[in-house]
């Protein structure tokens, strides 16, 4: 990822992109689950995969798309043994009162009101004071498998988040457009 022009998108110290392959960012936040605020922490799920979808701001237009079409798959998730956690700027305040206009989510919303976790994974709008529309992916193991981040304006595919998770268990190399139960092409 670079810096938008005028956006600045790293919090000091230089651009480095986040690396497929290396560790992830390890954080700790605020979270807001049905009625419940809690710390989550990404080493909470070791041994679990998980999504980490990072998205602008509560009460916008493009975001309870993105939100309520996760939380439909959820079920889906589960069963590949795989955490959602939605992550943005906002304090839980503010998701709990979003939830209570648009329904529970069947997964927690983070806040990274400081915005130390948009940074470390390289997708905080610095001047906006917003993230973009990131989801990364990362093994049981806290290892990053891949990541999309989009601009603002445009949403994200749940059913293609789901597809690279069960691509990336089967260990494989796995082919344009596998699906599960269709044939890998064997380990590299």
């Amino acid at each position: 990822m670079h810096n938008h022009p005028g956006h600045g998108c790293c919090g000091g110290g230089g651009c480095k992109p986040l690396q497929v392959g290396s560790e992830a960012p390890d954080f700790t936040a605020e979270g807001y689950l049905k009625g419940e605020k809690r710390k989550y922490s990404l080493t909470d799920y070791r041994g679990k995969w998980v999504v980490l979808f990072f998205y602008p701001l509560d009460f916008t237009f493009v975001c309870p798309t993105e939100l309520v079409e996760l939380s439909k798959h959820t079920g889906e998730f589960e069963a590949i043994n795989t955490q959602i956690l939605g992550i943005s700027v906002d304090s839980v305040y503010s998701h709990e009162a979003w939830l209570k206009e648009i329904g529970d989510f069947n997964y927690p919303l983070l806040s990274d009101l400081n915005k130390s976790i948009s940074k470390d994974y390289k997708v905080l709008l610095k001047e906006e004071g917003i993230s973009l529309r990131g989801a990364f992916v990362i093994d049981p193991d806290g290892v990053l498998k891949c990541y999309m981040v989009n601009d603002l304006s445009v949403g994200r595919n749940i059913g293609e988040l789901v597809r690279l998770v069960e691509a990336f268990q089967t260990g494989d190399l796995c082919p344009v457009g596998w699906k599960k139960g269709d044939e890998t092409l064997g380990k590299a």
